[in-house]
């Protein structure tokens, strides 16, 4: 009996789809039409009840598998993309985010000419229809321009990552296979689970993970419509527990620098947490605001607990 044997793809594209009828087909074209062929696509349906499994499964590309599920969250589609995947590289996108063309190729010649583990680029912000975000009073610009100041001004990648999630979006991971497995799977985070990846992947590869910072290979799209609601809450509280974990996870004297800007990340999310909170509930009939106060206080009680040391204490 012969045997025929599959060829290895040079990288796997994990596309976890959720409800995206109306952007699907632009991110499974902006895989398949890549410059670079060679090429897995894996698509796994986390239990839309749209259109979307159906526009995916009427691609006929041998290099698209679909895969459903019953609806299990981000980081668990996500999850399975990775067991499935089988080839050197691994790539995400989002079912509502679009490579550029060159994205994929541009990407490994880079990790190949710098022995690098993982990289990712600047972003172009799209809305529902495509169109560029261009103005940069525009919120999300002011926000992802404040962080890359940040990242410019320290020149260290960790501590920029301490200010704010820069890479942005899951979308934005290129890794080795390697890499991928030595980091191991997303946590069980609803909203941030890429922002505890990648500072996973900065622990695991501290000088294998590069930031193309002056290449925007990825758009973003940000929705039109979004309300506030609790997941502004929800979202704030992760971040400040995930800050405070990476931050201590480099707490030597040598990272001071981490400390001093996880430290402002954290005040300044207290303010944010505050300001979405009074505007969720009815004004109450208090005039102080303990937010600040409490934040400072215990992050110097554990400082002086854990670090005594290094905070000039006997």
């Amino acid at each position: 009996m012969s045997t025929v044997e599959i060829k290895q793809p040079l990288i796997s594209v994990i596309i976890p789809a959720y409800n995206h009828e109306r952007f699907i087909a632009a991110a499974v074209d902006s895989v398949l039409q890549q410059t670079l062929a060679d090429l897995e696509l894996i698509v796994v349906d986390d239990g839309s009840t749209d259109k979307t499994g159906g526009i995916v499964k009427a691609y006929n590309d041998p290099r698209l598998s679909y895969y459903y599920q019953h609806n299990q969250d981000a980081y668990n589609t996500l999850n399975r993309g990775l067991s499935l995947a089988k080839g050197q590289y691994i790539a995400i996108l989002n079912s509502d985010d679009v490579y550029t063309l060159d994205r994929l190729e541009r990407l490994v010649n880079f990790v190949e000419k710098n022995d690098a583990q993982c990289v990712f680029t600047d972003v172009i912000p799209i809305s529902d229809d495509g169109a560029e975000f261009t103005d940069p009073k525009f919120g999300w610009n002011t926000w992802h321009s404040k962080n890359r100041t940040w990242y410019f001004t320290c020149q260290d990648l960790y501590a920029g990552f301490l200010k704010g999630n820069f890479m942005v979006t899951t979308s934005n991971l290129f890794m080795t296979a390697h890499a991928a497995r030595v980091v191991g799977k997303f946590s069980p985070l609803r909203y941030l689970h890429d922002y505890d990846y990648i500072f996973r992947m900065m622990l695991a590869f501290p000088n294998s993970v590069h930031y193309l910072h002056s290449d925007k290979l990825l758009y973003y799209r940000i929705h039109s419509g979004n309300t506030l609601n609790e997941a502004a809450i929800t979202g704030r509280l992760q971040d400040q527990a995930l800050i405070s974990k990476y931050m201590m996870a480099r707490i030597p004297e040598a990272y001071r620098t981490d400390i001093i800007t996880g430290a402002q990340r954290l005040i300044e999310l207290g303010d944010e947490l505050h300001d979405v909170k009074t505007a969720l509930e009815p004004p109450k009939p208090q005039g102080v605001r303990p937010a600040l106060n409490e934040l400072f206080r215990s992050l110097k009680n554990w400082f002086s607990r854990k670090y005594g040391n290094i905070l000039g204490k006997n």
